[in-house]
């Protein structure tokens, strides 16, 4: 029986236990319990979380659970240093440590993500990477797999990583079934930036989602700001005015996003050369594409088409 932590503190979310329904869904696919869940805190006891529900804890000690996945918040949470302490000795003691959303900021303060790749919730991502130098930081991904440490994106991508555990630990047919009951995708396609991109431009104006919904379905396009604007039955002018007051960005910015998560998934579900990668998302050349991919994502395309084939056949 395999035996998995999960590390509570006051004002968990409470989401994060959504990644529990994979190990229980797997207990009743297989037929016997070979999952054992217990929920753990530095007390002990009833633990509150964000919304009013209490979950009831051990206090913990020691740490060689085959699992200890610690679990997030709405916001940001740091470890006390008893917490630290013991994600620390499980980082030796226990099969693999895992985090979910910003849990990761739990586990980079105790330092065990120190010169590994790991993420968290988009929103928080660069927050991560600016407290945490030391750690790698991919902020589109649903989930990261780096060695014995594992960590998801935002809370719902808990179950994505679940399912993976599921799947490394009892084969691909059962993770399969298990998401088939759970009602979600067994290997969820892309990274965060499908759903966070449009989220976080949030335009208000029907006319700014019109241009934006263009500008996404026609991406070999120039996308010019007279192309945009003639979308969006605005002026020029008037169009670039009011994208940036209601975006906060500038359309070519907004625009090299949309071409950039369409590549990023390009490359990680497919195998089409980068040039033709480039061409269909109009970056126009791969030296461009690259150079983009750099400044948003720190790696190159080819960086991003490994990884992603790494984290499958994992």
């Amino acid at each position: 029986m395999q035996r998995i932590a999960v590390l509570l503190f006051p004002g968990f979310q409470m989401m994060s236990l959504a990644a529990i329904s994979a190990f229980e869904f797997t207990n009743l696919e297989v037929g016997e319990q070979v999952y054992d869940i217990a929920y753990l805190s530095e007390t002990g006891g009833p633990m509150q979380g964000s919304f009013g529900a209490t979950m009831e804890t051990a206090q913990f000690d020691d740490p060689a659970f085959d699992t200890l996945l610690v679990s997030g918040a709405v916001g940001i949470k740091l470890p006390t240093s008893r917490e630290g302490e013991f994600i620390r000795n499980a980082l030796g003691a226990s099969r693999r440590v895992a985090s979910i959303c910003t849990g990761a900021f739990l586990l980079a303060e105790a330092g065990v993500l120190d010169g590994r790749r790991a993420t968290t919730h988009w929103l928080l991502a660069r927050e991560l990477q600016s407290r945490y130098p030391k750690v790698r930081i991919e902020e589109d991904r649903i989930f990261i797999i780096d060695g014995s440490v594992w960590s998801s994106a935002g809370m719902t991508a808990g179950v994505d990583l679940a399912l993976a555990m599921v799947e490394k630990d009892h084969g691909a047919d059962i993770a399969r079934s298990v998401a088939r009951k759970l009602v979600v995708y067994h290997r969820r396609a892309g990274g965060q930036s499908q759903f966070s991109t449009l989220l976080e431009l949030e335009p208000k104006s029907d006319r700014i989602q019109k241009a934006l919904a263009y500008a996404r379905g026609n991406l070999k396009n120039t996308l010019s700001v007279e192309e945009l604007a003639e979308a969006a039955a605005l002026s020029p002018r008037q169009f670039s005015r009011t994208f940036r007051v209601e975006t906060g960005q500038s359309p070519a910015k907004a625009v090299e996003h949309l071409r950039l998560e369409a590549a990023r998934l390009m490359m990680e579900q497919g195998r089409h050369p980068i040039e033709v990668v480039a061409a269909e998302t109009g970056f126009a050349d791969r030296e461009r594409m690259r150079r983009a991919f750099l400044r948003s994502f720190g790696q190159p395309p080819q960086a991003i088409r490994r990884n992603a084939q790494r984290e499958y056949q994992v």
